[in-house]
């Protein structure tokens, strides 16, 4: 899943990687990167992404990452590209393919952005995307950010 925030982000990421570990054990990270605000004018993100194992069905698990979204002080009503305490996204769910209900969607399209794929790549370089039938580092290879990825930032989640 990725992870993202531009409001308090240290603290922000750090709280919710710990409900990650409370809920789910184990909870395989990437690198922190730094990276502009897409959408909107705002303060950079942090990104990354966490691997995990959920006994929980991919919609439950995504309400369950609503929830702890809702906690952090995010208002789900806005859809607009706005800053965010805390973002939390399913990317991949295995090889599951699925759409609906609402926007939910597996794989999540927002994987055409550096900060989800450069994150993906660096944990799972070789795991095939069900759509594309590419690795996620050939997918990283041929990304037009490719040349001049987002830059790590040093923190410890």
């Amino acid at each position: 899943m990725s992870l993202g925030s531009n409001i308090e982000p240290e603290r922000n990421l750090r709280s919710a990687v710990e409900a990650l570990r409370a809920r789910f054990g184990n909870v395989r990270l990437s690198p922190v990167y730094r990276t502009r605000a897409v959408g909107f004018d705002g303060p950079d993100f942090l990104n990354a992404i966490a691997a995990i194992e959920s006994d929980m069905h991919p919609f439950a698990l995504n309400d369950w990452l609503h929830a702890l979204e809702i906690a952090h002080g995010r208002d789900r009503r806005d859809k607009s590209y706005s800053d965010r305490p805390i973002d939390l996204d399913i990317i991949y769910f295995g090889k599951l393919v699925l759409e609906g209900p609402g926007d939910f969607m597996l794989p999540r399209p927002e994987l055409r952005h550096a900060f989800v794929l450069k994150p993906l790549a660096d944990i799972a370089p070789h795991f095939v995307d069900p759509v594309r039938g590419a690795s996620l580092e050939e997918l990283w290879e041929a990304h037009p950010e490719h040349d001049a990825p987002p830059q790590p930032v040093a923190i410890e989640l």
